[in-house]
């Protein structure tokens, strides 16, 4: 049999009164100024969600959140002091009151912390109050930011590790929870630019 009738013969439907077929004449395409209730950025620190997250609000015409600033604002201290006087669990509990009061309101885009997915309640929360993007960048890439982050003493460390060490640790724990949790993936990578009008392409889809 020649390739030609081999795919003919391939293609052929027996019973075909029982196949249907896909109506597209009710296919609504989504308006594109749709949005999502809230847009979450998840993924870990140095990767570029609270520039991302600023960029693409005011593009978008929303408000921008950064959870760990709204955490300093409200304790009136750095979270690496949060963390020194009350551990890691408090400065979680104060995370997770954060969430609920960002999910009280609509129309944001909001930059979580690295750890905010690691409670059960707050990856529900935000599967329940909007739609969440991963950014998602190699340890290469947030090592060489982190490097230069100015911002760094007030983000404490998470042990004792060489940062390397403590970046592929830490996103081997955290990488399935923002898989979990996520309705898109972003690569931090790209430049601003791009990853701005990714989301700007994605807003009215997840909306």
């Amino acid at each position: 049999m020649k390739p030609k009738d081999f795919i003919n013969k391939k293609a052929e439907v027996q019973e075909a009164d029982k196949v249907s077929v896909y109506d597209y004449s009710n296919f609504v395409r989504p308006s594109p100024d749709a949005r999502p209730a809230n847009l979450f950025l998840v993924g870990l620190r140095g990767s570029g969600k609270s520039t991302l997250g600023r960029a693409a609000a005011e593009k978008a015409g929303m408000t921008f959140v950064d959870t760990d600033l709204l955490i300093e604002e409200k304790a009136g201290k750095s979270i690496a002091a949060i963390v020194s006087e009350g551990g890691w669990e408090a400065f979680r509990d104060l995370e997770s009151q954060a969430l609920t009061e960002v999910c009280g309101r609509t129309g944001q885009i909001v930059a979580t912390g690295g750890g905010m997915v690691l409670r059960a309640e707050n990856r529900q929360r935000m599967r329940e109050c909007g739609k969440t993007l991963y950014l998602m960048a190699d340890v290469p890439l947030l090592a060489a930011r982190l490097a230069n982050d100015p911002d760094l003493a007030r983000r404490p460390a998470l042990s004792d590790s060489p940062m390397v060490e403590e970046l592929r640790r830490t996103l081997a724990e955290r990488e399935p929870l923002y898989m979990e949790v996520m309705d898109g993936l972003l690569q931090a990578r790209k430049s601003l630019d791009e990853l701005v009008e990714d989301i700007m392409e994605r807003l009215p889809l997840l909306a």
